[in-house]
């Protein structure tokens, strides 16, 4: 059954439940065939409505900052991993109340706070440092963790091993939409460099950033890597994709407000690229619309913009079989992940609603926005 977007609010989000089922059904037959533990990564995904299903699947989450290891204690009650790039004092207290692994971006971090750590007699908490190989294969700078000068994970000249008592795992996190054919080089470079200290670990966490649930993802190759590092080091691997559990599950729909011919035709829409999918300006990301093609593919070609002042506020161009007018709705595609988590207020511009569609409930509206949300921001 198709999903009726014209029974939705305007802008809206919906995941079809069906294409997310599929997506875990294909992280835990990895896990299944590999003995790896996937986790959620928060920061990529984080309508919590779904995660007693994620939870089903997957082994937990892991979490970039507290209120992420929060949201992913109290709403899917599993693993709860964090690493950031640093900690605050104040805050590392309730940390260690949530969190089963905690991540450290460098060995000065892990002096400060090991003591905490280990302090803590109600539950074993594992600690980890975050290694940068200094190897990636992701072309655009702003989401290159191993770029020159990067701030993310310890280099080997700066890698500390006989500041290594108590911690449990290394982690590293270097890519980005990639195949699994970037994580098999990757696999090279990180054992020739750090083998020696990851064979005096518990566990190894592989980050993100793999988009296993991609149609042309090769799984074999991805199984290839984990039973490698398994095998010669007799540990645990851990995976913590965003996208991959949510990539191609979701949709924004959204309406024209207006047409404005200053050269060429720019549709207005109750969207935003700045407010409600950033990535289209951060990345540079086009998503697709179902129905419409690229300039001049079809017989009327728009610049979609948003309602916002910025003039940059501009999703991109697009051709359509039949002319725009105000009152019709567009469908965006992929627009579940980095959306909803990155989403802003600015303008005063309303969220978009965020939807549900099951098999066996139909499209269930979870939440709307309103002027207290954006009123309680500011002061």
């Amino acid at each position: 059954m198709n999903i009726d977007f014209s029974a939705l609010p305007s802008p809206c989000y919906i995941v079809d439940e069906r294409l997310l089922k599929k997506n875990l059904e294909i992280l835990h037959s990895v896990q299944e065939r590999t003995g790896c533990n996937i986790l959620l990564a928060q920061k990529g995904f984080s309508m919590f409505s779904v995660y007693p299903l994620i939870g089903k699947y997957l082994k937990g989450v892991t979490s970039s900052s507290l209120f992420e290891a929060i949201l992913g204690y109290e709403e899917m009650g599993k693993e709860v991993h964090i690493y950031a790039p640093a900690y605050i004092e104040e805050e590392f207290d309730e940390i260690l109340k949530y969190c089963d692994h905690i991540v450290f971006n460098s060995f000065d971090q892990w002096n400060r706070f090991k003591d905490k750590v280990k302090n803590v007699h109600s539950k074993k908490i594992e600690c980890g440092i975050r290694i940068n190989p200094e190897y990636s294969e992701i072309e655009t700078p702003i989401y290159n963790p191993c770029y020159k000068y990067s701030r993310l994970g310890v280099t080997l000249p700066n890698f500390r091993p006989e500041e290594l008592g108590g911690i449990d795992g290394l982690h590293f996190h270097t890519m980005c939409e990639q195949n699994s054919d970037t994580l098999e080089r990757t696999v090279k470079v990180v054992d020739e460099k750090f083998g020696e200290f990851i064979k005096k670990m518990k566990w190894l966490n592989l980050g993100g950033g793999h988009h296993i649930t991609r149609p042309d993802y090769d799984i074999e190759a991805l199984v290839r890597s984990i039973l490698y590092f398994k095998e010669k080091y007799s540990i645990d691997i851990y995976l913590e994709p965003g996208e991959a559990i949510a990539l191609n599950t979701g949709y924004l729909v959204a309406t024209v407000l207006d047409i404005v011919d200053n050269g060429m035709k720019n549709a207005i829409l109750d969207t935003s690229a700045a407010c409600h999918m950033p990535d289209v300006l951060e990345m540079p990301y086009r998503p697709n619309i179902i129905d419409a093609g690229k300039p001049d593919e079809y017989k009327y070609t728009y610049r979609l913009g948003g309602l916002t002042c910025l003039a940059g506020d501009i999703i991109g161009d697009y051709s359509f079989k039949q002319t725009l007018k105000s009152g019709d709705k567009l469908v965006f595609c992929d627009m579940a992940h980095y959306t909803m988590v990155k989403n802003n207020m600015f303008n005063g511009v309303n969220l978009p609603s965020i939807a549900l569609y099951s098999e066996k409930k139909g499209i269930k509206v979870i939440k709307q926005f309103g002027y207290e949300d954006y009123k309680s921001r500011l002061s």
